[in-house]
């Protein structure tokens, strides 16, 4: 189909389009208004972090708003809760949590409910099996052994370390490196995969307890 011959339109019914015009979607679009309105304050534990999308940092429009700002930040902080708002956003109205954050704030932008997808859909066929305790052991040992402050420094983007190293290769004239071969799709002993990590850290997994034996 020809691009001046297509059109935007809405399956309103099965087989049953309602044409929109652009005249009619631009008309849609909403401009900011540079203000912000709180429609309520929710606790900061409560706050789902599956529907934390895009943050933004936030900081008053002009020194006027200064006093208000800060008045508010620090409320905001001793009562740790965050605010809800809707702001427009690139044309649309988005949901957004606001929330103390050092000197300004925090703005970050919603997922709607339509966006998620329920977990119960995921999780449903799960079930708890009952597991070794000395397994549940080793791994405690091993999660208090790597317990680190979280540090974004430390992210690597490893796609784009595999093209920069692609791109060098083909300067120099060389082969571009090979991509890892996938891992095997084989059953892993989880026991033995955690004894193997508590080895490499230094750590002394702690041996099965032997059953009480009645004396004769």
């Amino acid at each position: 189909v020809e691009t001046e011959d297509q059109t935007k339109g809405f399956e309103a019914e099965k087989d049953d389009f309602i044409e929109i015009e652009p005249d009619e979607i631009k008309k849609l679009k909403l401009t900011s208004a540079h203000t912000l309105e709180v429609d309520e304050f929710v606790a900061l534990d409560e706050i789902d972090t599956r529907y934390l999308e895009k943050p933004y940092y936030l900081i008053p429009a002009d020194g006027a708003a200064l006093e208000a700002f800060s008045v508010l930040r620090e409320a905001m902080k001793k009562k740790r809760v965050a605010a809800r708002s809707c702001v427009v956003l690139y044309q649309r109205g988005r949901e957004v949590v606001i929330q103390p954050f050092g000197k300004g704030m925090l703005l970050t932008e919603l997922r709607t409910r339509d966006e998620m997808v329920s977990e119960k859909s995921v999780f449903e066929d799960l079930t708890s099996p009952k597991y070794d305790k000395d397994l549940l052991e080793i791994a405690e040992l091993l999660i208090d052994k790597k317990v680190t402050k979280f540090d974004p420094s430390k992210f690597e983007d490893t796609y784009e370390d595999a093209l920069i190293a692609m791109i060098d290769a083909k300067r120099k004239g060389k082969k571009p490196p090979k991509a890892a071969p996938p891992p095997k799709q084989n059953v892993v002993d989880l026991a033995s995969v955690l004894r193997k990590s508590l080895a490499k850290e230094g750590i002394k997994a702690p041996s099965k307890a032997k059953p009480a034996r009645k004396s004769a």
